[in-house]
């Protein structure tokens, strides 16, 4: 009974091993790419979208900060009735008043303030772009991770299934030498618990596998299917340490934002010390009372702040530290890039190499497999050292895959590193998102609740 169930094990994996061998075969011409999960994610990733939404509403602020160049109109209906008693007749008098008119401020001058708030909010945009730019890296880097991730848990499933199958018949042909008196019952339980012990770890590298597909739809927005092993990335890539670091300095949006964030700032310092300059506006009413009469008044204000109680100098300070921190967190960033090109350069290199080691590993376990199973036959070995042995040849394949996802990650995560993991460099065939389109079509809006896309 118990050697047909080995058997119809053996027989469900052999077609399972089929199965997903033809439908390979078959979904060869419609293999995913690298590239093509990257695009998936760059046009489908929730997290993307939701970052473009928070630039667009960064967008508004520079219309925001327009609105003090313009005038504000203000239109309103006055009505009263007053009553009059008189004493000695006990008789009153009602008297109606209403009128309705329209009042027109335009600010003349504000101290420029409005010029830095509106220099301020361009800083912001532009500086937004370059988040903007970073979100999109981190999204495409953590493509690049899953689509590794999968192959790698894949292969191990793959790798974890042979030495289910091999750790199989070991244990049958354990379990023969026993029942022709020329093997123990020694052979036929370490073989038997290392069966096991195989099914647990294809189970746990099942499940590796699983979680790793769930991830892989939520960041890329579609099923994994057919995906394609990619060689590390190397077009256009440093041949120096020091190269690499003089491009991340350059061109890394880290490095671009937290430099358009100090503009900002100082912009708001220079906006707030203009609440120390006078005020000039300007300001025109028109007013029709229920009798008929029509008046207008035309009247110029001039207001020079004297003490404000202390609140527009503590603002000033406030502003100013707030810009030095910002100058400050420039050298962190520049630091910070500098630090992960390094950190990402020397990875690179090293899981080069580790893959070429890991190769080597696998081919001396496999070879050394087949000659301890040749000496077991003969005598010269045990089923214990064929059975270390093997797993020898299980570790060194897990360690290949391993360093196989590592050389990927190491290679894109150095291009992130750099700046340079954008649409534009890789050449993904997407419609690359303009930022600049919403941005025209809001920045000098007077009027319009709706939003560009209708809403």
């Amino acid at each position: 009974m118990g050697i047909y169930i080995v058997s119809s094990i053996r027989r469900l994996l052999i077609l399972s091993v089929a199965a997903a061998s033809l439908a390979a075969t078959q979904g060869a011409a419609s293999a995913e790419t690298i590239f093509g999960a990257m695009a998936k994610a760059y046009e489908n990733n929730p997290d993307l979208n939701a970052a473009r939404a928070g630039l667009r509403a960064t967008d508004e602020g520079v219309a925001i900060a327009k609105s003090g160049y313009r005038p504000t109109i203000v239109a309103g209906v006055e009505a009263s009735r007053t009553t009059t008693w008189h004493s000695p007749s006990q008789t009153s008098t009602i008297t109606d008043n209403a009128s309705a008119g329209v009042t027109i401020t335009q600010t003349l001058f504000d101290g420029f303030q409005t010029k830095n708030n509106v220099n301020a909010a361009k800083s912001s945009v532009f500086g937004g772009r370059q988040d903007l730019i970073n979100n999109e890296m981190t999204i495409l880097l953590s493509a690049v991770q899953i689509y590794a991730n999968l192959l790698r848990d894949r292969a191990i499933v793959s790798a974890r299934q042979q030495n289910l199958e091999f750790l199989d018949e070991q244990r049958n042909a354990a379990q023969a030498r026993l029942d022709v008196g020329e093997g123990t019952r020694t052979d036929v339980a370490l073989a038997q618990a290392q069966l096991e012990q195989a099914r647990a770890q294809l189970l746990a590298a099942q499940a590796a596998a699983n979680s790793s597909a769930a991830v892989y739809v939520q960041i890329i927005g579609d099923e994994p299917k057919n995906l394609k092993m990619p060689s590390p990335y190397q077009k256009g890539l440093p041949s120096s340490t020091t190269a690499a670091v003089e491009i991340g300095l350059r061109e890394h949006p880290s490095i671009l934002s937290a430099q358009y964030t100090v503009d900002a700032a100082a912009f708001n310092v220079k906006s707030l010390e203009g609440t120390f300059l006078p005020n000039v506006s300007v300001q025109g009413t028109v007013q029709h009372s229920q009798y008929g009469y029509t008046t207008g008044i035309i009247q110029g204000n001039v207001s020079v702040p004297i003490y404000q109680g202390g609140l527009a100098s503590a603002q000033v300070r406030q502003a100013k530290e707030t810009l030095g921190q910002a100058q400050i967190l420039v050298d962190s960033a520049r630091r910070q890039v500098q630090q992960d090109v390094v950190s990402m350069y020397t990875n690179f290199q090293a899981s080069k190499a580790s893959i070429a080691a890991n190769q080597a590993q696998v081919s001396a376990a496999k070879l050394a497999l087949n000659g301890v199973v040749e000496e077991q036959k003969v005598g010269q070995s045990t089923q214990l050292d064929v059975l270390e042995t093997q797993t020898n040849v299980l570790t060194a394949q897990e360690d290949l895959a391993q360093s196989h996802r590592d050389a990927i990650v190491t290679s894109y995560s150095l291009l992130s590193a750099m700046g340079r993991l954008t649409v534009n460099y890789l050449n993904l065939g997407v419609n690359k998102y303009k930022p600049e389109i919403h941005y025209e079509a809001v920045k000098d809006k007077w009027f319009g609740l709706r939003t560009v896309d209708g809403q």
